[in-house]
């Protein structure tokens, strides 16, 4: 362990050499950490191979499907932690304040999310000159997108847990139970539970992620399965105001229809649930000042 701490902090490991480090220790895999990091192949083995002889141990043991990290690796990397990551974005935000951004920042969320909260809010990032493309997937493809560098920016309704994605939480929404106002006022006219269970009912997927979360919180059990499923929110309102069925939506896809009475909330008997959602980035586009802005700007238009 004082061999690791020794050479983390003495003169001989450059930043690059630690960021590669990070990225083979978190990618399992030179080649993907290489493309992340914008460097060859053979450039990620030099540096590994460069911090190896300064350590005087390996750091990795290679076999088919990429790379294992020794105890010395697992050592050197509980001594860095995020401490590099914080460092980087830093620089990054230091320098692109200090001139004109400008480049393509890609974004990514749900299609609901993208039409209704981000899109609206994007007009401090054009302001700063940057060029944005946006993306729709749901939470496993925003993931894959992040890690395979083909966006920068993604926003969902989930936390991440895998190392290489960080994430800052930007609020949450209440979970309502909505229906159209004839079927909100059938459904109030008996005990919930049974009532809810007589009426047809829309969800997201067969998963029922929203809806089941609304369930669970106000113990409620449906016995039958959704009649329609849709994996876009706004088209699940649609159905709503048809009268195809009752549902479960966040509040700011449902706020305006409530309002002006097309949609009405069934009061939940225990509890509201919230939803909380959040802004992920893979750790290493950090370095790009671009994207350090545009991940600061975002927070901010989100917040606000």
């Amino acid at each position: 362990m004082a061999i690791v701490h020794k050479s983390v902090y003495g003169s001989d490991m450059s930043l690059l050499q630690l960021r590669t480090f990070v990225e083979v220790y978190r990618r399992r895999s030179l080649s993907e950490a290489a493309r992340a990091i914008g460097i060859t192949q053979p450039a990620a083995s030099q540096h590994i191979a460069s911090l190896e002889a300064q350590l005087s141990h390996p750091l990795f043991d290679r076999h088919s499907r990429g790379v294992r990290p020794t105890a010395i690796a697992d050592d050197l990397a509980a001594s860095i932690g995020n401490s590099l990551d914080t460092a980087e974005s830093a620089l990054a935000t230091a320098r692109a304040r200090s001139s004109r951004v400008s480049g393509t920042v890609h974004i990514a969320a749900p299609s609901d999310l993208l039409g209704e909260m981000i899109t609206p809010r994007l007009a401090p990032l054009l302001e700063m000159g940057l060029d944005l493309r946006l993306h729709i997937g749901g939470r496993e493809a925003l993931y894959s997108m992040l890690l395979k560098d083909k966006v920068h920016l993604a926003v969902t309704a989930s936390q991440p847990n895998d190392a290489r994605l960080a994430f800052h939480e930007l609020g949450k929404e209440s979970l309502l139970a909505v229906a159209c106002p004839a079927m909100a006022e059938q459904i109030a006219q008996g005990p919930l539970a049974d009532t809810l269970n007589r009426f047809p009912h829309l969800a997201y997927d067969l998963e029922r992620p929203l809806l089941r979360t609304w369930l669970e919180a106000n113990q409620i059990e449906l016995t039958r399965q959704p009649s329609l499923t849709v994996p876009d929110l706004r088209v699940l309102r649609s159905g709503l105001f048809a009268g195809l069925g009752w549902s479960v939506l966040p509040g700011y896809l449902s706020s305006v229809e409530r309002s002006a009475h097309t949609l009405c909330e069934i009061p939940a008997p225990i509890t509201l649930p919230s939803n909380p959602f959040y802004l992920v980035w893979a750790r290493s586009s950090l370095r790009h000042p671009r994207v350090a802005m545009a991940r600061d700007a975002l927070i901010k238009a989100l917040r606000d």
